[in-house]
């Protein structure tokens, strides 16, 4: 099976998405715009062939240079998982007479209005919403919702270009700062704990499902930097707490008419128990969720995902054995990190439950907590016990610091 892989080297998780392929058999054809000498040898190594594009931004450019590179060769699946190519990759199907989602298949994940017509249309809650394109088209949208309103770009991902919005103020402050994006989507706040619900499906059923849980929401771990931001994998699904939340996310699925490859939602619980959607997109989740994912199943989704879009089948593990906690760490101070503390009395507290370390070494700049989602690295631990998951990753938000002196 020949299979043309969108940027195969970034996000910095994807290449594992690529061994994955050629493990299940595949001949990957990457597709990029770095000189194929600029990639590391894994990612070389793992490819039959690469075509070089111009530029991402030129997109039709970019299909054209990729028709005229494959000379007539045939070319079983078009895969992506970087958002921002989605659109590129439903062309080049459409383009080459391969199976998989279309461009009407996927703007619903692309665009964040299409989007919620389609969960509405199968009767499911959505925040309020109103498309804008102009400051005063914003101005109008929060005038008829009613503070406090989130601002987030169309097709955009993640929370960038994202802000939550209170009073007029707050709105004129932030109306500058998104003025780069053509379109944004005004919408009514939800006040409540964020989840995300993930899964791999094939044929148009799951075969593994998720549910990670912010804390605190990422709106705030985003402009705090003191804050640890924790990421929470539960290990039972069926818990009264979040077992609306799946439902929610089986019903969204369903509503989207996805069929094979990796999907990330996210979605709330209101303090009265409300669930509500927030957004889905046909791609894996950022942030090491997919390694938090397989920590929790002793699994391997880069695998399965690629057994999934290619043969239609998934025979990865999907027994939940453990709650996985990851926190993100920011150093305190500027420059470079000269010490780091907490870490031996971590080790002697939890040593058999420490998953992945993955720290900023001693030496080195810390990173610009505002421009990557990890900042200066992470600590993941996991256990059976809920509790027992929450309290080590408490304790390690607390006790576990890193200093630039």
């Amino acid at each position: 099976m020949d299979v043309l892989f969108l940027s195969p080297s970034y996000p910095t998780d994807i290449p594992l998405f690529v061994d994955g392929l050629v493990a299940v058999g595949a001949r990957v054809i990457g597709v990029g715009d770095q000189h194929v000498d600029s990639l590391p040898d894994s990612i070389r190594n793992g490819m039959a062939a690469y075509i070089q594009i111009g530029s991402w931004g030129d997109e039709d450019a970019a299909i054209d240079t990729v028709i005229s590179q494959l000379r007539g060769h045939n070319v079983d699946r078009v895969e992506t998982l970087w958002e921002p190519t989605m659109l590129m990759a439903a062309r080049l199907r459409e383009r080459i007479g391969a199976p998989g989602m279309t461009v009407a298949d996927t703007v619903p994940f692309r665009d964040k209005g299409e989007m919620k017509k389609r969960i509405e249309a199968a009767g499911l809650r959505t925040p309020r919403s109103v498309r804008a394109s102009t400051k005063v088209q914003c101005r109008d949208a929060a005038g008829e919702i009613g503070y406090p309103i989130i601002i987030k770009p169309i097709a955009g991902a993640g929370s960038a270009d994202t802000f939550r919005i209170e009073n007029n103020d707050e709105l004129e402050a932030a109306l500058p700062q998104i003025g780069h994006v053509p379109e944004v989507s005004v919408e009514e706040f939800i006040s409540g704990d964020e989840f995300t619900y993930d899964t791999v499906c094939a044929g148009g059923e799951i075969m593994f499902q998720n549910v990670c849980e912010y804390r605190p929401n990422p709106l705030i771990g985003k402009q705090v930097e003191w804050i640890s931001p924790q990421v929470i994998a539960w290990r039972d699904l069926t818990d009264p707490f979040i077992a609306d939340g799946v439902a929610l996310g089986r019903a969204v699925i369903d509503a989207m008419g996805f069929q094979s490859g990796f999907t990330h939602m996210e979605w709330y619980r209101t303090h009265s128990g409300e669930v509500v959607f927030g957004e889905i997109a046909a791609r894996s989740p950022g942030g090491r969720l997919t390694d938090m994912m397989n920590f929790t199943c002793d699994t391997d989704l880069y695998l399965g995902w690629a057994e999934a879009v290619c043969h239609g089948t998934f025979s990865q593990p999907t027994e939940r054995k453990y709650n996985v906690t990851q926190v993100i760490k920011r150093a305190q101070g500027a420059g470079v990190i000269t010490r780091i503390e907490g870490l031996g009395e971590m080790m002697g507290k939890m040593s058999g439950h420490i998953a992945n370390l993955d720290l900023v070494p001693l030496g080195h700049q810390r990173r610009d907590w505002k421009a990557t989602v990890l900042s200066d690295g992470i600590i993941v631990i996991r256990h059976p016990d809920f509790g027992e998951a929450v309290e080590m990753g408490n304790w390690i938000a607390t006790n576990v610091h890193l200093y630039c002196d």
